[in-house]
């Protein structure tokens, strides 16, 4: 009787434990580190149960990740272009929605930003001036067309020191390594980086809109809790946190 009460007890004790946690991987372009843990934090009050773990790199990178199978439940791009085609190539559990518009700006921590124009970058002293690669950074994208739009691509390309991502491209002006970086407004926003330096931002009719979109991923079709956050992304409150770090609401 003694070892059938003990395993009775211990029936109910596993009974009485809360469901194990879910577990979601959201892949998030890099211009998104500053806000993530901000939305992140938003939605454990909504779903407690749901632990989010964030792998942050370019969206070009992450994109070709998905494509090969990575273990992503929802992306979240700095463009709309990269969930488009994952969506028509299948790879995605819906079409993607576009969760908010980025800006660009020009960053210094060594000179006062606020006052700078693209105009001014072809002065010498700019010798080094920092963007995120255009081959798959939207960021970076962005910066291309609007200095090709400025008539400036050509002279200053050769003063261009590229970042992997916007997240590297910040380091680099932070650091001292580029004089003026061309970066995400998210990102001069936060604390790091706004006690540090001076921003101004970037003419938007100089290049195509920075709206960036998500999706939930193939494999993340029948998760209840990746669509929990699909949710959450679309209300009120995950704009309100977005647009205190600059995003403008679609």
């Amino acid at each position: 009787m003694g070892r059938r009460h003990a395993v009775l007890c211990m029936l109910l004790w596993c009974c009485a434990l809360p469901l194990r946690a879910g577990e979601l991987t959201v892949a998030a372009a890099a211009s998104l580190q500053p806000v993530m843990a901000d939305l992140t934090t938003a939605f454990a009050q909504a779903a407690p149960d749901v632990a989010v773990r964030t792998v942050f790199a370019s969206s070009g990178k992450l994109y070709a990740q998905i494509r090969q199978q990575a273990p992503f439940d929802l992306f979240l791009s700095a463009d709309v272009e990269h969930p488009r085609a994952l969506a028509e190539a299948g790879f995605a559990a819906a079409p993607p929605e576009i969760y908010g518009r980025g800006r660009l700006v020009l960053w210094s921590a060594r000179e006062p930003a606020e006052r700078l124009t693209l105009a001014d970058l072809s002065d010498p002293r700019f010798a080094r001036i920092a963007i995120a690669n255009p081959r798959h950074a939207p960021y970076g994208m962005r910066a291309r067309e609007a200095l090709v739009a400025a008539g400036l691509w050509e002279v200053l390309s050769p003063r261009l020191v590229y970042g992997e991502n916007i997240a590297q491209t910040a380091q680099f002006v932070a650091s001292g390594n580029a004089r003026v970086g061309l970066l995400a407004l998210s990102q001069a926003l936060q604390p790091a980086l706004a006690t540090r330096g001076d921003y101004a931002l970037i003419d938007a009719a100089l290049h195509a809109p920075l709206d960036q979109a998500f999706i939930v991923t193939r494999r993340a079709a029948d998760n209840p809790d990746a669509a929990a956050f699909a949710r959450f992304l679309r209300s009120a409150e995950a704009r309100a946190v977005l647009g205190r770090h600059g995003f403008v609401a679609p």
